[in-house]
């Protein structure tokens, strides 16, 4: 053990303070009341309170900080999506996610990997082809490589991917990242705490209350919060916090599992994604190798993880890698995936004046923590909708005016 942590762990007294605050209780008013303490949440009070001045805010979470998607997900970061409303919006949430751990004084561990979407059917490559040229119109690196540069940068792949579904060539995205998810909530959740939020961990949300159509208390398992201004930023559980403000949603769950392995020493450098195959794959910091696949095919409000996802991973895992088969899973998990008809979130107002929604992040929400957080602190200030997220308002499904990013996120990642 390092000298320097005995040290302090014998010390008296210690030079770092706690990482948050904890409150005594819920005061009867504030500013803004957020429901939902990950990501998204966190970095909606922190851009709040840092940017607009607006301290007076509340963080609810029925359980902990991140233990929501935000810490139950495969950690990618990366811009290459197909419609111009995704592309700009996760290459501005880039650029946020290169400078947080600066800011925030913590390391987030955040490491830019480079990412290849593999391509199988000639179908395929021409999505990808489309995507590329989507990307680089806004100054994405992105590009489309053929099956030999694939093979040079990834020898250790199979190629053929056991002669079933050979790879053709890849959408390759320079930018494409790992980063440390638990550490997001920590340094966000920090941020907004020195800057006078507060944070209530095991407060359930249990109602709200409408009055001529604009939302004005929440009702919590610790008491009734009046507020002028309400954010739901609780992925899967969306439904369930649109129904107390009586408003309906084209949101439908899914669970979303993943699963890493023990660690082994640095061999995969890019991050690795094939949608024909429904698996994406990284090696974190430590060495374990992180991997995904599709979602569930039910609709299911649940984060149980199952047999049959493992075996059916680790079988295309092995069709990408054939010498991993010796290797040993650790621990699996899943996330509820909060999915809408086109694959883009919604964001923004909604016909409940004062009531603001942040949802339907499906299988790539945790790439877009820093921006989707400071464009809804940028709605709620303002009290219009940022530039950036008019694209993602829920008013499309009524107009039938869809952004659909299914051909960029349906993989998952």
């Amino acid at each position: 053990m390092p000298l320097r942590l005995l040290r302090f762990a014998a010390a008296k007294t210690h030079p770092e303070p706690r990482m948050f605050r904890p409150p005594e209780r819920l005061q009867n008013h504030y500013d803004v009341v957020i429901i939902g303490a990950g990501g998204h949440g966190l970095a909606a009070a922190y851009y709040l309170a840092r940017d607009y001045g607006i301290h007076k805010v509340c963080v609810l979470e029925k359980g902990y900080i991140g233990g929501g998607n935000t810490g139950r997900n495969t950690t990618i970061v990366r811009s290459n999506y197909l419609t111009p409303e995704g592309v700009q919006f996760y290459d501005a949430s880039i650029h946020l996610w290169e400078d947080l751990s600066e800011e925030f004084d913590l390391n987030l561990f955040y490491s830019t990997r480079g990412h290849f979407t593999l391509a199988h059917s000639d179908s395929a490559m021409r999505t990808m082809r489309w995507r590329a040229e989507v990307n680089k119109h806004y100054g994405i690196a992105s590009e489309v490589v053929d099956a030999d540069v694939v093979h040079r940068a990834l020898p250790m792949m199979d190629i053929s991917c056991g002669g079933h579904a050979p790879v053709l060539g890849a959408l390759y995205h320079a930018p494409g990242a790992i980063v440390r998810h638990d550490a997001v909530a920590w340094g966000y959740g920090r941020g907004a705490d020195l800057r006078g939020v507060e944070i209530h961990q095991r407060t359930a949300v249990t109602g709200i209350q409408v009055k001529a159509g604009k939302a004005v208390a929440v009702e919590t398992t610790k008491g009734v919060i009046h507020t002028d201004c309400v954010l739901s930023a609780v992925a899967g559980s969306s439904p369930e916090i649109l129904q107390m403000v009586g408003l309906d949603s084209p949101l439908y769950v899914h669970p979303l599992q993943a699963m890493v392995s023990e660690p082994t020493k640095p061999w995969l450098d890019p991050i690795i994604v094939s949608g024909s195959l429904h698996v994406y794959v990284s090696q974190s910091a430590r060495g374990e190798l992180v991997m995904g696949a599709s979602l569930d095919p039910y609709e299911l409000h649940s984060t149980r993880s199952t047999l049959d996802f493992t075996e059916g991973l680790a079988a295309h895992i092995l069709d990408l890698f054939p010498f991993l088969s010796e290797l040993k899973v650790v621990r699996q998990w899943a996330g509820m995936a909060d999915m809408t008809p086109d694959y883009a979130p919604i964001m923004g107002k909604t016909p409940v004046e004062g009531f603001y929604l942040d949802a339907g992040w499906g299988t790539w929400g945790f790439k877009a923590t820093p921006i989707a957080g400071k464009t809804m602190a940028a709605t709620i200030a303002e009290g219009k909708p940022h530039p950036l997220i008019t694209g993602f308002s829920l008013d499309r499904f009524r107009e039938f005016s869809l952004t659909g990013e299914r051909g960029a996120a349906a993989v998952g990642h």
